[in-house]
């Protein structure tokens, strides 16, 4: 029977229940995937140290205008017995490397003089410049970023993570930070170098700022990635440390840490329990009220993939208080922030009936349907599975409510959009109200409604749409819920009370 068959499609919006887990968390990497599109809000994988100005000390060779070195000059001075020979032509290649646009990295790379700036990174004079150009070598392309690890740099670079000399110590955090930045390969090669005990010791170490910021940043690079997703032994010990971190003051420094705890809760359910367990929770919900929406997206983002996670997981999120916060965010000046919010919804109203009746509690009806009738088109497909998922596991009464804040109109509107999936998840939803009402002998008034709306007109319409699914579940509601009602046109809405005011009745009986 084709509602039958709806009401088997739409069970794949669940959450848990053994019902589908794997259809909802295929659809949360799919969102993960388009959320981070726009890289000026995720955090760069690697980052090239830039210097605009020359701040090395003054010395009798330094001229401002001197011209650039041949390679075959910088081979000379690389090989040469003079310390300070050596150290002017680092120096130099490390300036080739972080000032121009487009430096030539290759062409330093097939010049041979990678495995020369790894060796000096064994001599206290020259560690500095030769671990600033690596860095900067490691920042580019996958390619590039290998020949630096297989001259044998990694195991150099942390052991200088307990370099006496800071800014060497700082300079080894950023190659490392670039190279496990690189994909999950280098980043388990960085961690099995022994990279993580060092660095979360800086973490806590007291260093300044600008310094914090870049062990922020590479523990962060060290989280990421999920084919595979980081040992959770490591994340078990980077819990500590990323809880200590979003308690700073510093911006950048809250953001990288937050974007960490995005990357760890994109996953399984077991690494996102580390998180829970290490007590990010609360300070996460914290910080989705900070000024600054580099701080608000990856806490937003990691609260949203714990609630893809266990009921009792998503207890966690809602137990901190989340609810009235990201409510308030689904009214926020960014679309961007508004979509995520509604995702973060939708999982929640994947839940079980109590999670759905917090929801309900704090009065995020009314805002969430406000989405899905002037939202950007992207935050409506949101909102829209927020509310069909609501319709899937709430109570009777829990839908009455929906129903109550006028969701059915927006419903129907929209299954004129240019959208197969938003359609769809559409009709499970409104297929979902009808078989409520239906089980109380109430359809007829709920029918009525809908054709009121203009939805009985766009489900015609929809028998003729090009997509088989969609034709089938349009057709089966038709069939159930349409057939006689040129026969029988009777005002019962108010025996099954679905007012589409907001401000009507709360005690309802089919």
């Amino acid at each position: 029977m084709p509602v039958a068959e709806s009401r088997e499609n739409r069970l794949k919006a669940f959450k848990n229940k053994g019902k589908d887990t794997e259809e909802l968390r295929r659809r949360r990497n799919e969102v993960s995937v388009e959320l981070r599109k726009s890289k000026r809000e995720d955090v760069l994988s690697k980052r090239r140290n830039v210097c605009e100005e020359d701040d090395e000390p003054e010395s009798p060779q330094r001229d401002h205008k001197e011209a650039q070195p041949t390679m075959e000059e910088l081979r000379a001075g690389l090989t040469a017995q003079s310390m300070e020979e050596r150290l002017n032509a680092i120096r130099a290649a490390r300036k080739i490397l972080s000032k121009e646009r487009n430096p030539p990295i290759d062409t330093l790379i097939e010049a041979g003089f990678v495995p020369i700036f790894v060796s000096f990174l064994a001599e206290p004079e020259l560690q500095f410049e030769a671990a600033w150009a690596l860095t900067n070598i490691a920042s580019g392309t996958s390619n590039q970023t290998h020949v630096v690890v297989e001259a044998g740099a990694v195991q150099h670079f942390v052991a200088l993570l307990q370099s006496d000399n800071t800014s060497v110590c700082e300079q080894a955090v950023w190659a490392l930070g670039n190279i496990a930045g690189d994909g999950p390969a280098l980043r388990d090669y960085v961690i099995n170098s022994g990279i993580v005990g060092p660095i979360l010791k800086l973490a806590r170490s007291g260093i300044p700022v600008p310094f914090l910021r870049n062990v922020t940043w590479t523990i962060s690079n060290l989280c990421r990635n999920k084919t595979p997703s980081p040992p959770i032994e490591v994340i078990r010990a980077v819990m500590p440390t990323l809880a200590f971190l979003v308690q700073q003051e510093d911006t950048e420094v809250l953001a990288d840490a937050c974007w960490a705890l995005s990357y760890l809760t994109d996953g399984s359910n077991e690494k996102i329990q580390e998180v829970i367990d290490g007590g990010a929770v609360p300070l996460l919900v914290g910080l989705l009220s900070h000024r600054e929406m580099q701080v608000v997206t990856p806490s937003l983002r990691a609260l949203g993939n714990i609630v893809t996670g266990s009921d009792e997981q998503t207890d966690a999120v809602l137990a901190a208080g989340a609810l009235p916060v990201i409510g308030q965010l689904l009214v926020h000046s960014r679309a961007n922030i508004v979509k995520e919010a509604a995702w973060t919804i939708s999982n929640i109203t994947a839940g079980n009936p109590e999670q759905i009746q917090l929801v309900i509690d704090s009065n995020i009806l009314a805002t969430l349907i406000e989405v899905l009738v002037r939202g950007d088109f992207k935050s409506q497909k949101e909102a829209a599975w927020a509310v069909t998922n609501l319709t899937s596991g709430g109570t009777v009464p829990q839908i009455v409510a929906l129903c109550q804040h006028g969701v059915l109109k927006p419903m129907c509107d929209l299954l004129a959009a240019k959208d197969d999936k938003l359609i769809s998840v559409l009709l499970d939803g409104i297929s979902n109200i009808l078989a409520a009402a239906s089980k109380h002998g109430e359809s007829e008034a709920v029918s009525i409604m809908i054709e009121e709306c203009g939805g009985l007109d766009k489900l015609e319409d929809l028998q003729n749409h090009e997509n088989e699914m969609i034709y089938r579940k349009s057709k089966g509601i038709i069939e159930c819920y349409f057939e006689d009602e040129e026969d029988e046109q009777v005002a019962a809405t108010d025996a099954f009370n679905f007012n589409q005011n907001p401000q009507g009745p709360s005690n309802f009986n089919f």
